[in-house]
């Protein structure tokens, strides 16, 4: 089972993270405090698993951002290995940059890893991706599917509603656009919280994400969903949430 196609590392994605609400000016805000979220992934009204992830600062501009899923009970045989994924990224003159990227299913199999380098003087992103050379133009604003959820956080917290993203994806960058759809309140472990929703989608796909965003914490995703065609395949809902 490649990454390419495993359910679970677009599960990490899937926590991509509008609202209208007065926030502070954009000069103000800052990446979010460093934090460990944990979150219960549910299919078919099943708790199949849980995702984690952790934001750490490892120098005054640049921090580390982590995803780990894993299987629980009868979901380990069909998804028998963990799904991990490191970002390494800056935030210079304000942009989120992606340094570097690394995702792998937990096997000995090195052919499933996907290692990327984002060199932003040069100008491309290099790596490998399923042991597929990687050398592609880097677009500016480019991110990869976790350097996308700062980013996002970072824009609402300013104020500014995002209409889309580019997001590097095995051997070539895909635009993500992203719809307000509205407002509501859910009742969480951490309390009740009031959230805005937003669908994020592609262009010639039927896969749509959808995500609940918490303004009080910062936008920090406290539920998603991912569907096909109209039909769920997956949710998430926050379960722990651990800041500073």
């Amino acid at each position: 089972m490649s990454l390419r196609h495993t359910r679970w590392r677009a599960i990490g994605g899937a926590v991509l993270w509008l609202a209208a609400a007065d926030t502070a000016p954009a000069a103000e805000q800052e990446v979010p405090a460093p934090f460990v979220a944990k979150f219960a992934i549910e299919w078919k009204g099943i708790t199949a698993g849980y995702t984690q992830l952790e934001l750490t600062r490892s120098a005054p501009d640049t921090y580390i951002y982590k995803s780990r899923n894993a299987a629980r009970g009868i979901f380990r045989l069909v998804f028998p290995d963990a799904i991990s994924q490191i970002s390494n990224l800056s935030i210079t003159n304000g942009e989120v940059r992606p340094l570097s990227y690394h995702a792998d299913d937990g096997s000995r199999n090195i052919g499933k890893s996907v290692d990327l380098k984002f060199d932003w003087q040069t100008g491309r992103i290099t790596g490998v991706s399923e042991k597929k050379p990687i050398d592609i133009a880097l677009r500016p604003g480019t991110q990869d599917s976790l350097s996308v959820q700062i980013a996002l956080m970072r824009e609402l917290a300013a104020g500014r509603a995002p209409k889309s993203f580019s997001l590097i994806d095995n051997d070539e960058i895909k635009e993500y656009r992203y719809v307000h759809e509205g407002t509501v309140t859910l009742d969480t472990p951490l309390g009740k919280l009031e959230t805005v929703i937003y669908r994020s989608e592609r262009t010639g796909s039927d896969r749509v994400t959808r995500l609940w965003l918490a303004p009080s914490l910062g936008y920090l995703p406290v539920r998603a969903e991912r569907s096909r065609a109209g039909k769920i395949d997956f949710g998430l809902s926050i379960r722990e949430l651990k800041t500073g």
